[in-house]
């Protein structure tokens, strides 16, 4: 009995840390329907490469109020993490469910937005940022219009158009300082 309620707590305990690891960790880089969380909206998600990518744009309900959010050209919902710095990124295991939105050149997008699309060389490759802000897919999401990843973690949320601009300029970006925005 005793041998397997340890058994039991390292199987418990050990799930924990695979979770922690792939979805809210920080990782050094090398160079430079309706969600659980309120949103609800309209495959796997993967890694998104493409060297003419276009970015798009829908509108879910996010917390009880209509909002306006990036979509990659298949629909699914992109995220952004607050935890994101010019240093540290999604990679690895946590981009194994939050795939991170890469393209070898600058995307276009559907409709005028009031942000900035940059790529940003990191831990993941070419990164797509909008207004700073390194852009994801999550696994989580199985069909366009959904968002569940809203909230997750308390770090992952949807990327409206409204996006503010980062507070710090992202390592390798390859866009110049948008007008109206500042960057220390």
């Amino acid at each position: 009995m005793k041998h397997s309620r340890n058994a039991l707590f390292f199987a418990v305990g050990l799930a924990l840390a695979l979770f922690i690891v792939a979805c809210g960790s920080s990782t050094t880089t090398g160079s430079g329907s309706s969600g659980r969380y309120g949103a609800s909206g309209g495959s796997t998600s993967t890694p998104s490469s493409a060297s003419a990518m276009t970015l798009k744009t829908a509108t879910l309900t996010v917390g009880g109020k209509a909002l306006t959010v990036l979509t990659n050209a298949q629909g699914m919902t992109l995220y952004y993490r607050t935890s994101d710095t010019p240093t540290s990124v999604c990679s690895g295991g946590c981009a194994s469910v939050w795939p991170p939105v890469l393209s070898t050149s600058m995307p276009s997008v559907s409709t005028a937005l009031p942000g900035t699309f940059s790529l940003m060389n990191d831990a993941n490759g070419s990164q797509v940022a909008y207004n700073g802000h390194p852009l994801y897919t999550y696994s989580g999401d199985s069909a366009p219009g959904q968002a569940n990843g809203q909230g997750f973690a308390n770090i992952w949320f949807v990327a409206p158009t409204t996006l503010p601009a980062s507070t710090t300029t992202p390592a390798g970006s390859t866009t110049p300082t948008p007008s109206g925005y500042r960057y220390p």
